[in-house]
């Protein structure tokens, strides 16, 4: 019991007092393990344990995946699916909130980053909405929730991340079911969006263009057609996650410099940049591996599952428990490390009930997407505020009802398994 005190004091004060979440993780762990080895060893067994959790295959995806999404957001393709997107959507009473929404699914599903997507997003679609005359604060509060969409539409790295936490879930089955699910969260913000374009009385845009649909249609295809070369690869078999991200790199390459959007001397700054995201994400998953191991070695896993069941034997009463557990952690705990941490916990819990692994996958995942979008920590959050050149006290009332939408899709998927499922059980 000292052991497990150890661990969650430090981490907690550790993070309280701003200290970055992976060092928070891995002081954490290395004190703990000092309380039951000698110094000597307890630096050893950490240093061991974080070089052996990036040591996996499919890590290698989530580097290049983060490379293809800088790629994309510099490579022009991101014009190119709001422009889309408005000839879709722009007629329509306050048509430039479904843009951002609809813009932010596809442009985060195919760079599987929030951060890109928000930054992309703002950054176009801000000035044009308050341009119009659209509240800041409405814009960019439907700008940070749409933009974590594309962390539950595939290809998405936090899908990977799981599949590695928890055991080897299939990578494919967690990209199909994320589907029905991330568009259900997108039709969610923007059923919100229609309430308050109604009550503001917004008027109608220009009517759609035929003609204009369909060039900004074939514009954007071979932009939306990643997904197809990537989901469809991968379903089919023809290669794997980590093959299809090294495919999704030359395709962006290739289709950057089509464009003429992306020149050879550009590519310095992507891959500085893409480096530094890399160096964050993969540091976050090193230490939280090591958190992993401690927590097993302490049997924490074991202790957390004997007590969820003693409180009751329910299926829902315990989903709804680890929900809430998740969205607190949420709130103050990066997405990656939440997952690699709580995985090992909670997946044993619910596998014993009979949830299936890519189920609790995707539940986790959306769960943890509403803390991206929370304060204090919520790096969507304060990339969202910061390009719309805003507060986070003047954005969170108008997130609140997003934040709403979001919660009752996550229940929705939490308590109907096939929302996820069936496409997964399709494509058996």
């Amino acid at each position: 019991m000292s052991e497990v005190l150890i661990l969650v004091l430090s981490f907690i004060i550790l993070l309280s007092i701003g200290v970055p979440v992976a060092w928070s993780i891995g002081i954490s762990c290395i004190l703990t393990i000092l309380a039951s080895i000698d110094s000597l060893a307890a630096f050893t067994t950490v240093a061991q344990r974080m070089a052996t959790g990036l040591d996996s295959f499919s890590l290698l995806a989530i580097p290049l995946f983060i490379l293809a999404g800088q790629i994309m957001n510099q490579g022009g393709i991101a014009n190119r699916l709001i422009a889309f997107a408005k000839a879709l959507m722009g007629a329509l009473p306050g048509g430039l909130i479904y843009v951002n929404v609809v813009a932010a699914m596809l442009f985060g599903a195919i760079a599987g980053s929030a951060v890109a997507a928000t930054s992309a997003m703002g950054g176009i679609l801000g000035p044009a909405m308050e341009k119009e005359g659209y509240s800041k604060q409405f814009g960019a509060a439907v700008n940070i929730t749409a933009s974590t969409t594309g962390l539950v539409i595939p290809p998405s790295n936090v899908l990977i991340v799981y599949s590695l936490a928890s055991g080897g879930v299939s990578i494919a089955s967690l990209f199909l079911a994320g589907y029905l699910p991330g568009i259900l969260m997108g039709l969610a913000l923007m059923l919100v969006a229609a309430v308050w374009i109604k009550k503001k009385k917004y008027p109608a845009g220009a009517p759609a263009n035929l003609k204009n649909i369909l060039v900004t249609f074939l514009q954007a295809l071979p932009s939306l057609l990643l997904l197809v070369v990537v989901i469809g690869g991968i379903v089919s078999g023809i290669f794997t996650a980590t093959e299809a991200s090294g495919i999704a790199v030359l395709y962006c390459l290739i289709l950057s410099f089509i464009n003429k959007e992306l020149k050879i001397s550009d590519l310095h700054s992507v891959f500085l940049s893409s480096v530094g995201t890399t160096a964050i994400v993969m540091l976050l998953i090193a230490t939280s591996m090591s958190m992993s191991w401690v927590m097993s070695y302490e049997n924490i896993p074991q202790a957390v599952s004997d007590a969820l069941l003693s409180l009751s034997d329910n299926i829902f009463v315990i989903l709804l428990i680890i929900n809430l557990l998740l969205l607190f952690v949420g709130t103050f705990m990066d997405m990656t490390p939440a997952v690699l941490i709580f995985t090992p916990i909670f997946l044993p819990v619910v596998t014993e009930l009979g949830v299936d692994p890519v189920h609790f996958g995707i539940m986790m995942v959306m769960n943890l997407c509403v803390g991206l979008c929370s304060p204090p920590v919520g790096s969507v959050l304060f990339i969202g505020v910061s390009v719309a050149k805003t507060s986070i006290q003047k954005v969170i009332k108008p997130l609140l009802p997003l934040y709403v939408a979001m919660f009752i899709v996550l229940m929705l998927v939490t308590f109907i398994p096939e929302i996820s499922l069936w496409l997964p059980r399709l494509f058996e």
